[in-house]
């Protein structure tokens, strides 16, 4: 079997590749990651996903490396990870009664191909309260996280409903990533 990588540090990524059964190891990628906004949302999060598999591929031929990486759109604005608490706030605030997607951009690299893919998830959030947002806020579970929110979290439960790959909206699309491995591997 080749040796599998994550190109990630994400530790919801990693609990996510568990489930597949292969061993890997983890390998963050040291890339700048900026949406580029000349290109669709789609192809530029899947160029994300795709430079952080090649920046650990390049070190790594005989290895497959996997890429990912996360957005949050609401009303079209790309909502990143937010800066500092008021960021969040604002975030929370934009999402509280609304419904955003969550596209996750997946970048495959072997030495055979170079796979790529996405998911779009639909999620709508309840009415939060002022208190509510802000006790979220205060658990802090929203750092470092897009859209200030980790569904599988605390915040699942301001979560009304979803349409689409649940673990795409945690950072990886399970069965996509599963069903190309075991092509590869």
């Amino acid at each position: 079997m080749k040796k599998l990588i994550l190109a990630s540090k994400s530790p919801r990524r990693k609990e996510i590749l568990a489930t597949c059964g292969y061993p890997f190891e983890c390998i963050p990628a040291d890339i700048e990651e900026v949406i580029d906004e000349n290109k669709n949302i789609i192809d530029a999060i899947k160029e994300i996903a795709k430079k952080k598999a090649l920046a650990i591929y390049q070190d790594n031929e005989e290895a497959v490396v996997i890429g990912s990486d996360t957005v949050v759109v609401v009303d079209n604005i790309i909502l990143g990870k937010p800066k500092n608490r008021e960021e969040a706030k604002k975030m929370l605030k934009m999402l509280s009664n609304n419904t955003h997607q969550v596209i996750t951009g997946l970048c495959i690299v072997s030495k055979e191909e170079c796979y790529e893919d996405y998911s779009i998830s639909n999620v709508t959030f309840m009415d939060m309260s002022e208190a509510e947002i802000e006790e979220y806020v205060n658990s802090k579970e929203c750092d470092d996280k897009a859209g200030a929110y980790a569904i599988q979290g605390l915040g699942g439960k301001y979560i009304s409903n979803i349409e689409g790959d649940y673990y795409a909206i945690m950072g990886l699309p399970i069965n996509k990533v599963y069903m190309h491995l075991r092509k590869v591997l």
